[in-house]
């Protein structure tokens, strides 16, 4: 073969460069850190240049990765409890009770119109020590099939509307609702200091499975420090408040400590 470019191979990179440009036009016009690329692959960090792993967090100190977070900070046996989809007047101080009482602190991702909608129990989890996390403005699942401008509207306005239940608490994460990540929905999250949230275990207590399916899935499913998926949110959640009265104390005779999802490490 010789060693003339190919014409498709061309168009591709013309592409390429057109959705990089966008995002960097969008968080630009947003007056927030432009990265400079995307990396084409959701869940990974690779392809990015060195100058552009990540941006500064809300204190300028140390650069968030693109990477998706998937584990809890620390080494050894740590794990990261996550809560979605809330705040809800009924679950969430429920869930808030039970970690109280078992002496662990948590990750809320919640929901900006929920956020909005119930500002006094964002200031509880806050009040109470856990981590706050952008799950965007309404968990629309297909918004990684939208737009870019749409994609920034969600997670940027998610954010703020957290923001303004409780002003001047960081929001550390983001969430993409189902997990549904794209390059430019990281590169938008971590411009705005926001490390892209993944999870490790899944007992899918949003479909009501029965506590001992969720409780067995949590016990069996344990990878190195952990971030598991729980929500007290979208719908009845009285299956995962049984469980985490079961759970959490079952980690701690196992010798797990609490923690948050990794935020700085890859």
């Amino acid at each position: 073969m010789g060693i003339t470019s190919n014409p498709a191979r061309r168009r591709r990179r013309r592409a390429g460069s057109a959705v990089t440009a966008a995002v960097l036009g969008l968080l630009a016009a947003a007056g927030t850190p432009a990265l400079a690329a995307t990396d084409g692959s959701a869940g990974q960090s690779s392809g990015i240049s060195r100058s552009a792993q990540g941006a500064h967090g809300a204190h300028g100190a140390t650069p968030l990765p693109m990477g998706i977070s998937r584990l809890a900070q620390g080494s050894g046996r740590n794990v990261a409890i996550t809560i979605d989809d809330g705040p809800d007047p009924r679950w969430t101080p429920q869930v808030l009770q039970v970690l109280r009482k078992n002496h662990v602190k948590a990750t809320f991702c919640l929901i900006g119109t929920k956020a909005q909608k119930y500002p006094d129990l964002v200031r509880a989890v806050a009040a109470d020590g856990h981590q706050l996390c952008d799950h965007s403005v309404d968990h629309d699942v297909t918004m990684d099939h939208k737009p870019v401008a749409y994609q920034r509207q969600q997670i940027l306005d998610g954010k703020a509307m957290i923001e303004r239940a409780v002003p001047g608490v960081a929001v550390t994460y983001y969430r993409a609702p189902g997990g549904a990540f794209t390059p430019d929905s990281r590169a938008i999250a971590v411009a705005s200091g926001m490390r892209p949230l993944g999870w490790s275990v899944d007992p899918k207590d949003w479909s009501r499975p029965g506590l001992p399916a969720i409780v067995a899935a949590v016990e069996e499913k344990l990878p190195r420090q952990p971030t598991v998926l729980f929500h007290d949110g979208g719908g009845d959640r009285s299956e995962t408040v049984a469980a985490l009265k079961e759970y959490l104390p079952w980690l701690t005779a196992q010798g797990y400590s609490f923690t948050f999802p990794a935020r700085t490490t890859p």
